[in-house]
């Protein structure tokens, strides 16, 4: 009551009516004006729980439903020329050892070293023969004497003959003198196959090449003394023709045949050589479950026997699916690819490879080469996961 008065007459201009009807009008403006807002705050709020929970669920079913991008290649079928490489050691592949076949003696002189062609009946190295000479000359002395013994018992053989038509020399004498004429002949052919063996023996004290060749080893020098026991002294390449002695598994060696070709390259040689298989193996290393294929060479000087090389053999062609290397996987069930199939998703699919080329390598069962395979990251990927199929590039495929 005071504070009414008090208004009133101090302002003189509001009344007690006035002051009624104003206040309860702006008081519903505010009330309004904040429930406007609250609204306004309540849609911003629900518009950005959908935004941020709706709309993002859907972008993930939907990335969920399309898949990571994968490149994806039809390979097709092609034929393919086989190869199987392998290494092994280079050799002679007719290595002749050359030895003493007489009774020896102290080399003389050699003639030859290894690196040297020779031809065959060419001398490498003689034998002091000096004592050898002596003998012959003694069985030589042998035969003249007994050829004399025989003329004398021959010309003692016609007298008799001549007496006994007289009476002086009895059929008996006769018969003796018969006989040791026969000896006498019997032992002229006796001193004269003495004297040939002889000279038979001296004539290999001369150490000559068996065939025409490139020499391989010397292991003599003079003033050594050698015998029948002593080894080879020399090693001769016949013809100086080369091999290659490629050790290849069961598998590939039942894959060739004598008469296919094949490039060998040396170790430490950037040149190519191109020979071919003249022997496969019969049988196999129980050891180690490999057979030996004989590659027939031309001499070349980068062709040393003893060293290593690596050879490209030829084994045929066979129509198959190729695939680069990045496109088969495998673990412990063996190689597999994934397909994708109609549906865009990823199927895991075994396969049987083959022979590996520079192309890739050849997918002999499991493929018919219609299929899209994914070309790379398909270690990343699980059976019947969805994916974004991406055709390669022609320089990918």
């Amino acid at each position: 009551m005071n504070y009414e008065t008090t208004v009133q007459a101090d302002s003189g201009e509001y009344s007690s009516d006035k002051l009624a009807g104003t206040a309860p009008s702006e008081g519903r403006s505010k009330v309004k004006l904040a429930a406007i807002i609250m609204a306004v705050l309540v849609v911003a709020a629900g518009l950005a729980y959908f935004l941020i929970t709706g709309g993002t669920a859907e972008v993930a079913d939907e990335r969920e439903e399309q898949g990571a991008a994968i490149t994806v290649v039809t390979p097709g079928r092609a034929t393919v020329a086989g190869e199987i490489v392998a290494t092994g050691t280079l050799a002679a592949r007719r290595e002749l050892p050359v030895g003493i076949d007489g009774a020896g003696g102290k080399v003389v002189q050699v003639y030859v070293d290894a690196g040297t062609w020779v031809r065959q009946g060419q001398v490498l190295a003689s034998i002091d023969r000096s004592v050898q000479n002596q003998q012959a000359a003694s069985a030589a002395a042998s035969v003249e004497v007994a050829e004399s013994d025989a003329r004398l018992a021959q010309a003692n053989l016609d007298r008799s003959l001549q007496l006994v038509e007289r009476g002086f020399v009895s059929k008996a004498d006769v018969d003796r003198l018969t006989a040791t004429r026969d000896r006498a002949v019997a032992q002229v052919n006796v001193a004269k196959a003495q004297l040939n063996q002889i000279r038979a023996s001296n004539s290999r004290l001369s150490v000559t090449a068996p065939a025409s060749g490139l020499v391989l080893e010397r292991n003599t020098e003079p003033g050594q003394v050698v015998s029948a026991g002593s080894g080879p002294l020399f090693r001769i390449a016949k013809g100086g023709e080369m091999e290659m002695m490629a050790r290849l598994s069961e598998s590939d060696l039942a894959k060739i045949s004598a008469g296919v070709s094949a490039q060998v390259v040396p170790t430490g040689s950037d040149k190519t050589f191109t020979g071919q298989v003249w022997q496969v193996s019969p049988t196999i290393d129980p050891q180690n479950r490999q057979g030996m294929a004989r590659i027939a060479l031309p001499y070349a000087r980068e062709l040393r026997p003893g060293g290593f090389a690596s050879a490209t053999i030829a084994s045929g062609t066979v129509v198959a699916t190729v695939l680069p290397e990045s496109a088969i996987l495998s673990d412990s069930e063996g190689a597999y690819v994934y397909v994708i199939d109609a549906e865009n998703k990823a199927q895991r699919r075994a396969v049987t490879t083959g022979i590996v080329t520079n192309e890739g390598i050849a997918v002999t069962d499991g493929l018919d080469g219609t299929e899209s395979i994914v070309l790379r990251a398909g270690g990343f990927l699980t059976p019947g996961e969805s994916v974004r199929p991406q055709k390669a590039e022609t320089s990918e495929s």
